[in-house]
């Protein structure tokens, strides 16, 4: 009874924390908004300055909506890979989906040099590449998906994912060898992540596809317990190993494949906040953990996006970068201070 209490309060304070972080992500950029004026745009009052409102409509809430998506999703997909595989280094990438994407990526950007201009034709619509990441990602699922269903070993299919990277990596590697330094170029930038990209349309298809992983996460969270127990404790309690880990593959390949192919692949999130979660929470209960997990991510991607703008500048810095440098350290010091992981 006491540590729901203090489950709940703490979900209510990471809501406040994911509000706040919100409106300071809307405020902040190479145009200082004040708060007051960010509520009037809400509100559908006139702002003191004309383009605030247009700024705030128009690009900075689609991109904190995108942060939020991009960090609670790579978060959840991380937590039910390192669940699926009880492996602590498991990410939500770990199955060759980034990987896939990134190829199909490479195919649109770098394929000209090697197939001629059709590919360079492709490049005219901006729907092309998240096509293209979207396809990749689901030819490296639909793989992943056949291999599990003949192989027992959960294990096993931990390392063929990791086999489809190699792939996939050799594959691009040689069309970059290829490709030209403006194709070059264009595919690194791909590759830094970008969460500012997104039309309200866009934004709204992303958010349908992301729901879907989000409800075959939820409808999970009683085979995850389970398989925290391992599978032969999960089966004498009845539990469908193929079917659960279809499920989870699935609802992973949703929101990471999704992710990645409408805002690149962002590193750090999906690793590190499932264990950031358990260390503060200090539990491994995944009605728990889930929407803990939601909150944290969301909130961590919209600080790390805050940064990465570079507030009154008009620089932006790679959002990858920012994950990474801010992240990594945090969770070192973590697992220093815990001395071992929860799990």
């Amino acid at each position: 009874m006491i540590r729901k209490k203090i489950y709940s309060r703490s979900f209510i304070i990471l809501a406040f924390v994911l509000v706040f972080c919100f409106i300071l992500n809307i405020s902040l950029g190479s145009v200082y908004i004040p708060f007051k004026d960010i509520f009037k745009s809400f509100m559908g009052f006139a702002t003191e300055q004309e383009s605030w409102q247009y700024i705030i409509q128009n690009y900075r809430l689609p991109k904190a909506f995108t942060a939020i998506l991009v960090g609670s999703g790579l978060g959840i997909s991380g937590l039910l890979m390192q669940t699926l595989f009880r492996n602590p280094l498991a990410g939500p990438f770990v199955l060759g989906i980034s990987s896939g994407a990134s190829l199909g990526v490479a195919l649109i950007i770098l394929g000209s040099s090697l197939f001629g201009g059709a590919f360079a034709l492709l490049m005219i619509s901006k729907w092309s590449i998240v096509i293209a990441a979207s396809l990749g990602s689901f030819l490296v699922l639909t793989s992943v998906m056949v291999v599990s269903l003949k192989i027992r070993d959960t294990m096993a299919i931990l390392i063929i994912g990791l086999m489809f990277s190699s792939i996939t990596a050799a594959i691009v590697s040689v069309l970059s060898y290829f490709g030209s330094a403006q194709q070059l170029q264009q595919y690194i930038f791909w590759g830094f992540g970008s969460l500012g990209n997104l039309s309200w349309n866009e934004l709204g298809i992303f958010f349908i596809i992301y729901s879907l992983g989000m409800i075959l996460s939820i409808s999970s969270i009683k085979s995850l317990n389970s398989l925290l127990l391992g599978e032969n404790y999960a089966k004498s309690l009845g539990l469908n190993i193929k079917k659960s880990r279809l499920t989870v593959i699935i609802a992973t390949s949703l929101l990471a494949g999704t992710i990645t192919a409408f805002a690149g692949p962002i590193a750090f999130i999906g690793l590190a906040i499932p264990h950031l979660t358990r260390q503060i929470f200090n539990t491994s209960n995944h009605k728990i953990l889930l929407p803990a997990v939601f909150l944290f991510g969301a909130i961590v991607m919209l600080i790390c996006d805050s940064i990465a703008q570079v507030p009154n500048s008009d620089y932006t810095l790679p959002i990858n970068a920012i994950t990474s440098l801010i992240g990594a350290p945090v969770v070192i010091w973590l697992l220093v201070r815990k001395r071992k992981m929860i799990f």
